[in-house]
């Protein structure tokens, strides 16, 4: 996405960024997934179990295609 800050600024518009107070909502969050009141399921792209968890994180660091989020499972993979 593009912005035009002369444009902005022209406008008279003021511009904020931030990360939203993740710790506040952590648990409530875990309590709807749960419940089935949320299903996050759409933002992960791969799962994976222990074995494969290096070469999972390392595509998703390099943000190969694809890799918009990897679920790794402990246990195994489901």
């Amino acid at each position: 996405m593009a912005i035009n800050f002369g444009k902005l600024f022209e406008k008279d518009f003021s511009l904020g960024t931030g990360q939203c107070n993740v710790k506040k909502y952590n648990r409530y969050l875990r309590n709807m997934i749960i419940s089935g009141k949320a299903d996050p399921s759409f933002v992960v792209s791969h799962e994976s179990g222990m074995d494969d968890a290096p070469t999972a994180y390392e595509k998703f660091d390099k943000r190969v295609e694809g890799y918009t989020e990897v679920l790794i499972h402990p246990n195994g993979a489901v």
